[in-house]
């Protein structure tokens, strides 16, 4: 099938189905960073998406746009400056934070959780360029009593505890607050660690979907070390992955949990849009904790401790055990889960949907939750969704197959029914960049390798292009870090309020979200993915939303109630010219920022 349009000649692959029509194809990068400590860096030497190579292939032999009649582009390349920055995660806090600076090969050093060997803790973040070498030296010399927990200074101008990670490139008051991975401590570290630095033998515990000959490649990467250990994600279900992103983090204080949208690889904390929410530091429970002890109003310690039963795995009863152990009650978040399998749900999974195992699938637990805890306020039925994702799969012949049915009667429950809702035709926003969002993006065109929408997929659905609205984040100086993070929220119509707010590693595909099989009586999951809900009820609000933050840099707004919507609302739909970008097809027409066209293969 030929289509001929802005892009040029769309030429469609003869196979009736590809990869991308049946999951994100974003493959968890388990072994990117093995190979970068041994220093190979040749080609992109992890498990990833077809897109992904293309963009490292471009990166590493880019084609020169030659038509010098093109206007020259604002090069936000030329800001940028190679990373020289030492070891550990990091908060950016400071206003101020000249470029001249980062040029310094000064060690960071960091206040670290409270035990009897500081050294030893391998994740730390810390304010930047705010103190003397000599201070920073004697902060690594503190006695323990002396010592904070840097994560928990986090906490305070941040109830929410959401974060976005640095991103080189832009200006630097709005990476005040930001998060940040430095070096490749964790380079191997997809989804558990403990205490998880191998140059310092703490066991780390990898779990990982890998099959065939990318997992051999893993584990004969890992040999040489032997701290680490493995678990395999099943995936019975073809065109599933593995892409939930999560560390649980065990210190002698306690435990955490962090739920990223990052992969672990260098591209992916350095010039995209990422989320992360990290928890409180649990402390341990008193001897002999009883099943119920230290649950949270939001079930958050249950759900976590099903989430990693449904991998069925001997190697994870160690860390359920250490979740029992623990003192979860202070988690203000829903957990929101998705594991393979097929789940007989009866005839209405919104209504039916009520069993405990059953939780750890998407579809399910959000429409229960939002109908438990989303507290309906005065026309809160007609409020629109946003969905806003990094990769799409295949929606169906037309809304009414997945979109406009099962997808969104998810997530317009508040307490009503669903179908007296659908009634108000509740708007549906979907926020993916354009082809000129990725070609005036930091990273120019090879940004597109993490936006994986294929012109195979795209071709079928061209109904599903309607429902786009541009990529801006201007509120947090993010337009042009293309976005990797994965966000869902109901806002009111004036878009100054939400009702709730997801960040998740799900995109939109049935493959994450799930989809009905057998008359609506079966749901059918692909994938692993995991999430965070923020309701207002958890929060101590009693009004039913959120308002949204104006500028992330603003303290006009109370915290408590004002939550960071890392993007601009209202989102802006497609104009005329505008196209989604597609991975698989050539932009010759214009320049990137660095000059170049796209030629994937």
């Amino acid at each position: 099938m030929l289509q001929e349009g802005a892009h040029g000649k769309w030429t469609v692959s003869s196979s009736d189905e590809s990869t991308e029509e049946n999951s994100d194809n974003e493959k968890p990068s388990t072994s990117s960073l093995l190979h970068a400590a041994c220093g190979r860096a040749s080609g992109p030497q992890y498990p990833c998406s077809e897109a992904r190579k293309a963009a490292h292939k471009r990166k590493a032999s880019p084609l020169k746009f030659s038509d010098k009649s093109f206007p020259a582009e604002t090069r936000l390349a030329e800001k940028q400056r190679p990373s020289q920055e030492g070891l550990g995660w990091c908060l950016s806090s400071s206003d101020e934070e000249p470029e001249d600076q980062e040029k310094q090969a000064h060690k960071e050093t960091v206040k670290e959780e409270k035990n009897d060997a500081p050294k030893e803790h391998p994740l730390n973040f810390h304010k930047d360029n705010e103190l003397s070498e000599n201070q920073k030296a004697e902060e690594c010399c503190e006695a323990p009593s002396e010592a904070q927990d840097t994560w928990d200074l986090l906490n305070g101008g941040n109830p929410f505890r959401f974060f976005l990670t640095k991103v080189r490139g832009i200006k630097q008051n709005y990476n005040s607050g930001a998060l940040h991975i430095k070096g490749e401590q964790i380079f191997c570290l997809l989804f558990l660690g403990l205490s998880c630095l191998l140059l310092r033998k703490k066991p780390l515990l990898i779990v990982h979907g890998e099959k065939r000959e990318s997992k051999a490649e893993l584990l004969a990467q890992a040999r040489p070390y032997e701290n680490i250990s493995f678990c395999q994600a099943k995936l019975d279900i073809a065109f599933g992955t593995h892409h939930t992103k999560m560390m649980l983090l065990l210190y002698e204080e306690g435990l955490r949990v962090v739920i990223h949208t990052s992969n672990l690889i260098a591209e992916d904390w350095h010039q995209k849009t990422q989320g992360i929410w990290i928890s409180p530091l649990y402390p341990r429970l008193p001897q002999g904790p009883t099943d119920s002890s230290g649950e949270s109003e939001t079930n958050f310690k249950s759900d976590l401790i099903s989430y990693l039963m449904a991998y069925n795995s001997p190697t994870l009863k160690e860390w359920i055990d250490k979740i029992q152990e623990h003192d979860l009650s202070e988690t203000r978040v829903y957990l929101l889960g998705s594991t393979p399998g097929r789940y007989q749900v009866g005839k209405s999974i919104n209504l039916q949907l009520r069993v405990q195992r059953l939780r750890v699938i998407f579809l399910g637990p959000i429409t229960k939750l939002l109908k438990e805890h989303a507290s309906s306020v005065p026309a809160q039925e007609s409020w629109p969704v946003v969905g806003q994702f990094s990769s799409i799969g295949s929606m169906g012949v037309d809304e009414s197959k997945w979109l406009c049915s099962e997808f969104q009667e998810s997530l317009v429950a508040t307490g009503s029914s669903v179908t007296t809702l659908l009634k108000y035709g509740v708007p549906i926003h979907l926020v993916y960049p354009t082809v000129d969002n990725v070609r005036q993006s930091l990273e120019g065109y090879p940004a597109g390798g993490s936006l994986p929408y294929s012109i195979q997929t795209a071709q079928k659905q061209l109904w599903l292009h309607s429902y786009f609205h541009k990529w801006s984040a201007e509120v947090s100086g993010r337009s042009h870090a293309m976005p990797h993070i994965k966000t869902y929220m109901r806002p009111s119509p004036d878009f100054q309020k939400i009702a709730w707010f997801l960040v998740t590693s799900a995109n939109l595909s049935k493959a994450a979200w799930g989809a009905l099989e057998k008359n609506g009586t079966q749901l059918m999951i692909r994938s692993y993915e995991l999430g965070v809900l923020f309701l207002p009820s958890a929060f101590g609000l009693d009004k039913g939303y959120f308002h949204v933050k104006g500028k992330l840099l603003s303290e006009s707004n109370d915290p408590a109630t004002s939550f960071p919507v890392p993007y601009d609302l209202p989102p802006e739909q497609y104009g005329s010219k505008d196209r989604p970008w597609i991975w698989n097809i050539p932009y010759t027409n214009a320049p990137d920022t660095h000059g170049n066209m796209w030629v994937p293969s």
